[in-house]
C-alpha cells in the first residue's frame, strides 16, 4: 500500500526536538485536518506501522538509530486556538504557552500554568501536564482524540489521568482540547504568568539545547520529600558530563547538549546520575522524558533495588 500523499521519507527528527539529538523517522508528515490524521493512522494499522506524534520536541528523545514507523507534527487547522465565551478549543497541536497567554489576553483565568510548560496541547494532555500548582485536568472540559476508525469525544474522567501520564495508546492522537475558564482581570492574568515566567527563569536554565525535566519527582520515602533535582544535586551530579551531554550545573534535573551530543551520550549520562543518586539514597529515579525509537538503556541502567 503507497504512502498517502505529503508523506516523507527519512526526516531526520533531531530538527524538531530542543535537545537536537537522534535519528531519522521512516515516514513523517504534517497533518491539518482531523481526517488526515484519521487517514494516516488507519494507513499505518494497516501496515504495521508505530505510529509517533511530535509536538515542540520539548520532553522528547530520539533513538540515534532512528525510528522505523510515521511520524505526524499536527499543523494547520490543528493549531488553532479558539474562544468561545469563557470556553477556549485549542487544536492538539496548539503551543500551550501560546493558547495561555491568548487566554489571559482574553482575560480569562485557568491557564496560566500552561506558560511554563513548552509543549503542545496534545502533548499536555497525554502527559496530564501540570507546573506551579496548575492541573490540565481542572479546566479540561472534553477531547476529540483521532484513532485509525475515527474520532471520538472524551472527557477527562475517561482518560486515566495520573501523574504524568494517561491511557492514551499510540494510535489515539489529541486533534482538539477544549477548557472552561472563568473570567478575570486580563491584567491580573498577564501578572500571574509574568511571575511564574520569572520562577521559571530564575530556577532552570533557558537558552541551551535541552528537554526539560530528566526525571520524575519520586515518591519514595527514602527521597524525604526531595525533587528529582535535589536529589541529584545532592548526589554531585550537578555538571556530570558525558560526550556532549551533562547535566545542567544551572538545574541537575536537565540533560543539555553542550554540542554534538547523540543519544548514546544522554543515555549514559542519565545513567550514571540514576546510579549516583541510588547509592546516595536508595532511591530509583525514572525518566521523565518521553523515547521515540528503540534505545539501548546502558548497562548501568539497571539497578539493585
Amino acid at each position: 500500500m503507497s504512502a498517502p500523499e505529503g508523506v516523507e521519507r527519512d526526516y531526520p527528527l533531531s530538527r524538531l526536538t530542543t535537545v537536537r539529538a537522534g535519528g531519522s523517522a521512516d515516514f513523517f508528515i504534517r497533518p491539518e485536518t482531523e481526517d488526515q490524521v484519521i487517514e494516516l493512522l488507519a494507513w499505518a494499522e494497516q501496515g504495521g506501522l508505530p505510529v509517533g506524534v511530535v509536538g515542540s520536541g520539548s520532553n522528547l528523545l530520539v533513538s540515534d538509530d532512528g525510528f522505523r514507523g510515521l511520524v505526524l507534527k499536527l499543523n494547520g487547522a490543528l493549531t488553532r486556538v479558539e474562544r468561545d465565551g469563557t470556553h477556549i478549543t485549542c487544536g492538539g497541536g496548539a503551543r500551550l504557552p501560546s493558547a495561555a497567554a491568548k487566554a489571559a489576553g482574553w482575560g480569562l483565568t485557568g491557564l496560566e500554568f500552561g506558560i511554563n510548560i513548552p509543549g503542545t496541547v496534545g502533548g499536555a494532555v497525554r502527559m496530564n501536564a501540570n507546573a506551579y500548582g496548575g492541573e490540565l485536568g481542572r479546566v479540561l472540559e472534553r477531547v476529540t482524540i483521532c484513532t485509525p476508525t475515527g474520532s471520538e469525544e472524551r472527557r477527562p474522567e475517561d482518560l486515566g489521568f495520573r501523574y504524568r501520564a494517561s491511557n492514551l495508546g499510540e494510535r489515539d492522537v489529541v486533534a482538539l482540547a477544549s477548557f472552561a475558564l472563568a473570567d478575570a482581570n486580563p491584567a491580573d492574568v498577564k501578572a500571574t504568568m509574568a511571575d511564574m515566567r520569572r520562577r521559571r527563569k530564575e530556577a532552570q536554565p533557558s537558552g541551551i539545547k535541552t528537554f526539560g525535566s530528566t526525571f520524575v519527582n519520586p515518591e519514595d520515602p527514602k527521597a524525604e520529600g526531595r525533587s528529582a533535582g535535589q536529589l541529584l544535586d545532592a548526589a554531585g551530579c550537578r555538571g556530570l558530563q558525558v560526550g556532549g551531554a551533562r547535566l545542567s550545573p544551572k538545574h541537575a534535573n536537565f540533560v543539555e547538549n553542550t554540542g554534538g551530543a547523540t543519544t548514546s551520550d544522554i543515555l549514559e549520562v542519565m545513567a550514571e546520575a540514576r546510579r549516583k543518586v541510588h547509592d546516595s539514597f536508595g532511591v530509583t529515579l525514572e525518566p521523565e522524558v518521553q523515547v521515540l525509537g528503540e534505545v539501548s538503556w546502558p548497562e548501568g541502567w539497571q539497578l539493585g533495588t
